[in-house]
């Protein structure tokens, strides 16, 4: 079985000098420690390990937006983006495609996009569900979106929050990497609720956005966003929320079904079960997180196939979830149409 790596992580060389540069926290030490994420060399060797196995590679976090100001921010995105394609086009044999990266604090986002798909090839965006604490429904972000609906690239969404949000009001950040742990697959989920109800899919009808970590908590709780959000409006007094769901085209949980979802949830598989069930297997693309795996090696690679393999699943449809979903997402070459 052919595998695409459809949402994994990795600095290209040039981009990667000028993060170290910026002394943003945590930088110095996480990257130490996952030479993978930006040494080629040992990508390689934990792709080696896997048989027809390739990556469509994106930009490692932080969000280009924190590092530096909206002019610097900019200079930083292009050079993501010429490396990424870079890197793409001299080994097309590992990497079948790249996702652009913007910064999103940069009122010319949107250009950069254009830019990047249509110069270099980019086959996808990347964005954070919330750009230094503003909703991505906020209306400066909207031709980004616009953008990639006009392109035809779907949009990768992935979490953004660190330890200065903090858990309880009387405190002054989050403890025990709560934040990472509950709070990503919460911004995660926040981050769908607003562009549903905000009606930016509704406005964009042929926009595809990828939820990184299968739909994060959504599946789990299908229940209140079914039933439950059916119900908007009726727990609250000091707003007409029910005005907000009259004003939608279809229910909210069929445009939270509408989204695509990717396998990485650190091989677990209640998770995937989970996802799969509710998803269905023509919007979930393999994906690993490759390479941040707590055993500094390829276990999230292994585990997650392992997982998928271990599934009663049709032929198609293991076919569609291990390469299938992501030619034809992210156009690439001999996908079908």
């Amino acid at each position: 079985m052919r595998y695409i790596d459809a949402y994994n992580h990795f600095f290209p060389p040039r981009y990667f000098e000028a993060l170290c540069q910026t002394g943003f926290p945590g930088i110095g030490k996480r990257v130490r420690e996952i030479p993978c994420i930006h040494d080629l060399d040992v990508r390689f060797r934990v792709m080696d390990q896997f048989d027809d196995y390739v990556q469509v590679i994106s930009l490692g976090q932080p969000p280009i937006e924190a590092l530096a100001s909206p002019a610097e921010a900019a200079e930083l995105a292009r050079l993501a983006n010429d490396g990424l394609a870079e890197l793409v086009a001299t080994h097309p044999d590992r990497f079948v495609g790249h996702t652009a990266t913007l910064a999103m604090n940069d009122p010319d986002a949107a250009r950069e996009l254009e830019r990047a798909v249509r110069d270099n090839g980019a086959n996808g965006v990347q964005i954070c569900s919330n750009v230094n604490g503003k909703p991505l429904d906020a209306p400066e972000f909207l031709p980004v979106f616009e953008t990639a609906a006009a392109l035809g690239v779907p949009v990768l969404l992935h979490p953004a929050r660190g330890a200065d949000f903090p858990d309880y009001r009387t405190e002054d950040k989050s403890k025990y990497e709560i934040w990472w742990t509950f709070g990503w697959p919460y911004e995660t989920s926040a981050a769908m609720a607003r562009l549903v109800f905000s009606g930016l899919l509704d406005r964009l009808p042929e926009l595809k956005v990828v939820v990184h970590h299968l739909g994060a908590m959504v599946p789990y709780f299908e229940g209140r966003v079914g039933p439950g959000w059916d119900q908007l409006g009726a727990r609250t007094s000091d707003e007409d929320l029910g005005a907000v769901l009259k004003g939608l085209k279809k229910r909210p949980l069929d445009y939270f079904k509408d989204f695509y979802a990717d396998s990485a949830v650190f091989g677990s598989r209640a998770a995937t079960v989970c996802g799969l069930e509710f998803y269905g297997a023509e919007r979930v693309l393999f994906a690993s997180d490759c390479p941040f795996d707590p055993e500094k090696g390829p276990g999230y690679i292994r585990d997650t196939i392992a997982v998928l393999e271990s599934l009663d699943l049709a032929n198609a449809d293991r076919a569609s979830i291990c390469h299938g979903n992501a030619e034809r997402l992210f156009k690439l070459k001999g996908a079908a149409s």
